[in-house]
């Protein structure tokens, strides 16, 4: 057998070996063969950002035309002040949004309209307004591109970014 052979054959063996034991330096959440232990997915952390936004919940609808909060936006916001009060580390972006129906100029006026409704909303429920920032993006930034009413439901929004350091 060449040397080539006996290389290529040893470097098979090598690798195969590393796959007996899948977990021992792949991430897969249990920190196995390190002494670290970790959450399977950071959304399972009730003090992850990750867990804000997919079961607290980052973001509220708005009817249209208007910067009004809605029952269910109410409810979530208390959600999200309750979340904001057990993580004091933690400031907030409001994205305000807007549908794509209206000009640029207005969308952007309705846009800072519906974030700081959120803000007042969190301010109101305890959240020290030095954690909060609002920003309007109007009709810039869709998450739905369709010229019917179900994509201009989901965009007419504000979105609650959770960003490390409060009052960054």
């Amino acid at each position: 057998m060449t040397h080539l052979m006996k290389a290529i054959f040893a470097v098979a063996a090598l690798g195969l070996g590393a796959c007996t034991n899948p977990g021992q330096l792949a991430g897969n959440g249990t920190g196995a063969g390190t002494g670290i232990t970790a959450p399977l997915d950071p959304a399972s952390d009730p003090n992850s950002p990750a867990y804000f936004s997919q079961t607290i919940g980052d973001r509220v609808l708005f009817t249209v035309d208007t910067s009004s909060l809605t029952p269910e936006g109410r409810a979530t916001l208390t959600a999200q002040a309750g979340w904001l009060q057990a993580n004091p580390e933690y400031a907030a972006i409001i994205e305000g949004h807007a549908d794509e129906q209206g000009t640029r100029a207005y969308n952007l006026a309705l846009g800072a309209r519906r974030a700081n409704a959120v803000s007042e909303f969190l301010i109101s429920q305890g959240i020290a307004a030095s954690r909060l920032r609002t920003l309007t993006y109007g009709k810039e930034r869709p998450i739905e591109v369709c010229s019917a009413e179900a994509c201009y439901a989901k965009n007419r929004r504000a979105v609650t970014v959770i960003s490390a350091g409060a009052g960054a």
